[in-house]
């Protein structure tokens, strides 16, 4: 924890002079998302309000957004714990990625597209990948559909979508093998963005369909066999 909270120390300097809970909300949401609070890990109030200096109400209520987000879970005279997934948790975040991304993609209208933050994201995979660094890979994955679903130039959808990739992020942790998972999506990622930049949308949104189902199938398969060997205990 106390790596954690050096870097939600380094945050600080975001929420300015009018600091309030949903600034606060929206640090631990990216937090979350970039995979620093990993499942079941127990958000100390002292010690997060402390490194945001914020007081204890206007943190709780940042952690009662984000319970409504579903990436909290308040415990009775335990406690306030990240969020672990079920499968069913899983196959509805998967369910609202494929609605909502290939809805962008579907959407996007005549070409050119501005294509350079999917770029930069593809990049970050890149060189996440030279450095064999599959946690953050699998943020620069994350980068991507974030992206992605820019394009729409929707603010709802955008705000709709962090706290899915926040909720992806959390299934993620489970898997054990994270480059088996992310590495294959790295050329499929670059992929469509190549179909983007061609121009070729109905190509893209294919792309992505396939992408987006065979991901989930590999998910839900560790999860699967995750609750098999607990059940087994």
């Amino acid at each position: 924890m106390a790596e954690q909270l050096a870097g939600l120390a380094d945050d600080r300097a975001l929420l300015g002079r009018t600091s309030t809970a949903e600034r606060v909300s929206d640090i631990l949401r990216s937090r979350i998302a970039d995979g620093y609070f990993p499942p079941g890990t127990r958000l100390s109030e002292d010690g997060i309000g402390g490194a945001l200096g914020v007081s204890r109400n206007t943190l709780r209520e940042a952690f009662r957004l984000l319970t409504h987000e579903r990436l909290l879970i308040h415990e009775l005279n335990r406690g306030v714990f990240v969020r672990v997934l079920t499968v069913e948790d899983v196959e509805d975040i998967y369910r609202t990625r494929s609605l909502v991304e290939c809805a962008v993609v579907r959407g996007l209208g005549e070409p050119p597209y501005p294509l350079r933050g999917l770029a930069s994201a593809v990049a970050e995979g890149d060189a996440a990948a030279a450095d064999n660094d599959w946690k953050a890979m699998g943020t620069a994955n994350i980068h991507f559909h974030q992206e992605l679903v820019a394009l729409a130039g929707s603010e709802r959808t955008d705000e709709l979508m962090r706290s899915v990739f926040a909720e992806l992020r959390l299934a993620f942790h489970v898997v054990d093998d994270p480059r088996r998972l992310h590495e294959p999506y790295l050329a499929r990622n670059r992929r469509i963005l190549q179909a983007l930049q061609a121009g070729e949308r109905t190509t893209a949104e294919r792309l992505l369909q396939t992408y987006l189902a065979d991901s989930l199938e590999r998910v839900v398969e560790v999860y699967r066999r995750r609750v098999g060997e607990e059940g087994a205990e």
